[in-house]
């Protein structure tokens, strides 16, 4: 590795390697690789060795040098060209080819591990997928295997063949989300957890009082086994004045309770988390100011866990260096603390890279293998390496010194933060799920898809209670308001404000729980004749056989309610609407409420 690692820097190493490929035929001479692979199983011909070595090497510079990887192949162009990119895709086709082909020709993960060709390339690959992942460079589907039968693939996996760890970005992303619900839905099967198991005394209690929700979480949560944490967590909430809320049930009450814990935990002014310039949160290294941080740590990374595991959706954006954390990528070979630091700091990632590309003397800038932080107006001095503080920073260590500054701010700072976080999200979330996934897809796993809002498929999976009916005056103003009056931003707050996330879930509405609903709360004789509507209740309990239905009639009141906003319960996805009698008031109205509404969202 040491050797590639300085053969990448020669002269003209790569270039000619380049040259090489290039001359094999189209596609970096592909189908002369593949019809050689046939026959020399064990990739011992030399062209498959100058693959190696061109893999090795690129794997290398791409790794430290990402801003200049085409500058190597093709020195005549300019990085920030957009023609670049086409080159780029034409370079990525030949290895991706070549590690297809072992895919499909070798099955078993342990004969791959072993296939030093296989893991060359596939390396390289690695490296240079999830560099799109962080600046997108490819055209959409690039990564994507466009003959994989999806029927065969399911079929392999439950046969035990797991050779797409290697590679997952090669299926759709939709059915990666599919894959990841059908693990939970069989965990939930081995561990009893199932709907047909919520009728048992499997579930779990908590009582929270409204001004102490962390704290009651916490004290009946954190210390809760994983296993009954996974299944049915039950809500009572004491309000403000000490007295009983009427309602217990598996799914609203809960999904307010984790919501406003999350809302909570994550505001950066109980500083457990702090937020980058672009309004993403990652550990606080001050956390430590408050007791029992790293228990708390645990805990929120628990409650995301539960979250993530139910499939329900929280605006929590997170800085991308830190889920590449929670995915564990700071653990893989040739990993760059570097590359992520923009999404840190992108201030310090522009001052460490003009110290890299510095022509003069780096010596003259002065600077040591340190950092001075103020710290509550006590300055502190961190080195980098031991004795750091009095080692200069020159020309020759000065790749070594923007690595450890990079790694120290996003590793060593916040190590102890991020392992609790990710203890306590892994105890719900199996480590082996979340390799289906990466950095931008876990956090659309989290905060859903960052996709504008299907009013179709919304609609599609609509209830209505008190009256009111798809085909209703006020319910058809109200889609047509949404579909012509409303910009993208102003349905993204709607969504918000009935459902507490701005982003559509995964794999759409269907799986929104529970489902979207829109309940009448004043009803003109016009319009209904005394409809019995069901409470909210009904949804949760027709869950189980111990289904209570509690009835009620609206009285009928001809007052035109032109003063009424519309309200929501997000806990229930339930939009409570007004009978209003003008379809302008309805505009009115809610474009203000949903614009009025206040709450914790970062971006």
């Amino acid at each position: 590795m040491m050797l590639a690692a300085g053969l990448c820097y020669q002269d003209n190493i790569l270039c000619n390697l380049w040259r090489f490929l290039c001359s094999l035929g189209p596609h970096c001479g592909l189908k002369a690789f593949l019809d050689l692979l046939a026959v020399n199983t064990k990739c011992s011909a030399p062209e498959f060795q100058m693959l190696i070595l061109f893999s090795d090497c690129m794997t290398h510079y791409v790794t430290y040098e990402e801003d200049s990887i085409l500058e190597v192949i093709y020195p005549h162009l300019h990085v920030k060209r957009v023609g670049n990119y086409s080159r780029r895709n034409h370079f990525s086709v030949e290895p991706t080819g070549i590690r297809t082909s072992f895919i499909r020709q070798q099955p078993d993960v342990k004969s791959l591990n072993t296939n030093a060709l296989f893991q060359s390339t596939h390396t390289l690959l690695m490296v240079l997928y999830r560099r799109d992942c962080r600046r997108s460079y490819t055209p959409d589907n690039h990564w994507l295997v466009k003959d994989l039968r999806m029927a065969a693939f399911f079929n392999d996996l439950e046969k035990g063949k797991k050779t797409t760890q290697k590679m997952p970005h090669i299926i759709p992303h939709e059915e990666r989300v599919q894959l990841f619900r059908r693990n939970v839905g069989n965990e939930k099967m081995v561990l009893g957890l199932t709907e047909s198991a919520c009728i048992s005394l499997q579930s779990t209690l908590i009582t929270v009082h409204r001004n102490r929700i962390v704290e009651d979480g916490y004290r009946q949560l954190a210390l809760l086994p994983p296993q009954a944490l996974k299944g049915v967590i039950r809500v009572h909430f004491i309000n403000e004045q000490g007295l009983d809320e009427a309602g217990i049930d598996q799914d609203g009450v809960f999904k307010e309770f984790l919501e406003e814990t999350i809302k909570r935990v994550f505001d950066p002014s109980l500083n457990l988390f702090r937020v980058t310039s672009e309004e993403r949160l990652y550990p606080s290294p001050t956390s430590y100011m408050q007791d029992n941080h790293l228990q708390l740590f645990e805990f929120v990374g628990r409650m995301l866990g539960k979250a993530v595991y139910e499939g329900i959706v929280v605006d929590v954006p997170f800085a991308s260096f830190f889920l590449s954390q929670v995915l564990g990528q700071q653990h893989q070979a040739l990993y760059s603390s570097m590359d992520e630091l923009p999404s840190l700091d992108p201030e310090l990632y522009r001052s460490l890279t003009f110290i890299k590309h510095h022509q003069g003397d780096v010596q003259d800038l002065d600077l040591t293998f340190s950092l001075d932080e103020d710290c509550m107006g006590r300055i502190v001095t961190h080195e980098l390496v031991p004795g750091g503080r009095a080692v200069p920073v020159n020309n020759e260590n000065k790749i070594n010194y923007i690595h450890l500054m990079a790694h120290f701010r996003m590793h060593t700072q916040i190590k102890d933060q991020t392992a609790a976080f990710i203890k306590g999200f892994r105890a719900i979330i199996n480590p082996e799920w979340l390799s289906l996934f990466s950095t931008p897809e876990l956090q659309r796993l989290v905060s859903g898809d960052n996709i504008p809002l299907d009013l179709r498929d919304l609609r599609r999976h609509t209830q209505y209670y008190g009256g009111f009916h798809d085909s209703h005056r006020v319910v058809c103003w109200l889609w047509d308001i949404l579909d012509k009056d409303f910009n993208d931003e102003e349905k993204r707050l709607f969504l918000k404000f009935v459902t507490s996330c701005s982003k559509p879930p995964l794999l759409g509405f269907a799986h929104l729980e529970p489902p979207f609903s829109i309940r009448c709360v004043e009803v003109g004789d016009d319009e209904d004749t005394g409809d019995t509507i069901e409470c909210m209740e009904k949804h949760k309990e027709s869950r189980t056989s111990q289904r209570s239905v509690i009835r009620g009639f609206f009285t009928i009141r001809k007052k035109d309610p032109q003063n009424r906003l519309p309200t929501s319960s997000t806990c229930f996805n339930l939009l409570k609407l007004p009978n209003y009698q003008k379809k302008s008031t309805l505009r009115d109205k809610l474009r203000y409420a949903v614009s009025s509404n206040t709450g914790f969202e970062l971006s």
